[in-house]
């Protein structure tokens, strides 16, 4: 059938462009997620919506399609912490594998998934290696107490085709934004999502709102699901379409700034070694993000809550 008509209307400019419904905007990127519509009708989607930018209710429809479509976790009767690492590293540290393997020595399962979507950057993946934890070749279910990674291409091929569309137009489209809001597990799942501008995080919240996400948002380190470990930054957890700030944002930085490692990840990797073991203190504000996760976690109960996204 093709995207054409989709095109017509989210293509007329900021000021003429309409809004699809949950049931197009599912309908456009499953099109495009499956592979059957061409590269121009894909740039000219992406272009669109850039300028345009997305409603809550055309987001919760691409997640629809996403969801439809990817390879998910199966069920392990638990609830499954997932940090989407798309940002990496440009001046600061990465440290979304300290906050993962911290989480995981309390006994929590945690999945991260990503991509690399530049090439300058140092990404979560790289760090993992090093500290022994390879990128995952299939999907399975994370264990409590573990820290998986699965690259984005094993649990959504298409959806890893339009993330690189941005190597070819340079700008981001709707899949930099679906990345951090997508569940990737077919039990239940909690979600760390973060934001480097207002308007997202104004838009991020209004779809885990629409869409009763089990979540946490918080404005990360250059785009990770980590905090600033100078800096504590507001974190709102979300339940059952309910937000709630379980943290205000810190105003200054802290009264002693920690010491951190370059970007290179053998010496990210080599910091967190040293954080585990105690060598090195856990930046607070991080600490404070493991307990509002954690907090989160035991107050969860599966029985009652629907799915996170």
């Amino acid at each position: 059938m093709g995207i054409s008509q989709y095109i017509k209307e989210i293509g007329r400019g900021k000021d003429g462009a309409r809004s699809l419904t949950r049931e197009q905007a599912a309908d456009l990127l499953g099109q495009v997620l499956d592979g059957t519509v061409t590269d121009l009708e894909v740039g000219g989607f992406c272009l669109a919506m850039r300028i345009k930018g997305e409603t809550p209710e055309e987001m919760a429809g691409f997640l629809d399609a996403t969801h439809a479509r990817l390879q998910r976790l199966p069920d392990a009767g638990r609830t499954t912490v997932v940090l989407p690492s798309y940002n990496g590293a440009r001046k600061l540290p990465v440290l979304t594998p300290l906050l993962a393997m911290l989480l995981a020595r309390r006994g929590a399962a945690v999945l991260v998934h990503g991509t690399a979507t530049e090439d300058k950057r140092i990404g979560a993946a790289q760090v993992l290696e090093q500290l022994g934890v390879p990128a995952s070749r299939e999907v399975r279910a994370v264990d409590a107490g573990e820290v998986a990674f699965v690259p984005t291409q094993v649990l959504s091929p298409g959806l890893k085709r339009l993330l690189d569309v941005r190597r070819t137009v340079g700008l981001r489209n709707p899949a930099h934004s679906l990345v951090k809001l997508l569940n990737p597990c077919a039990g239940e799942a909690f979600i760390v999502g973060s934001y480097t501008h207002p308007e997202y995080a104004s838009s991020m919240a209004a779809t885990w709102a629409l869409t009763g996400a089990h979540a946490l948002l918080l404005r990360g380190t250059e785009g990770e699901p980590v905090a600033d470990a100078r800096r504590t930054p507001r974190m709102e957890i979300f339940r059952h379409g309910t937000r709630t700030e379980v943290q205000a944002q810190q105003e200054g930085p802290l009264a002693q700034l920690p010491a951190l490692p370059s970007i290179d990840a053998a010496d990210t990797a080599a910091y967190i070694r040293a954080v585990l073991d105690g060598t090195h203190p856990i930046p607070t504000p991080i600490a404070l993000q493991v307990e509002h996760i954690l907090r989160a976690l035991a107050s969860h109960e599966p029985a009652t809550h629907a799915h996170a996204l």
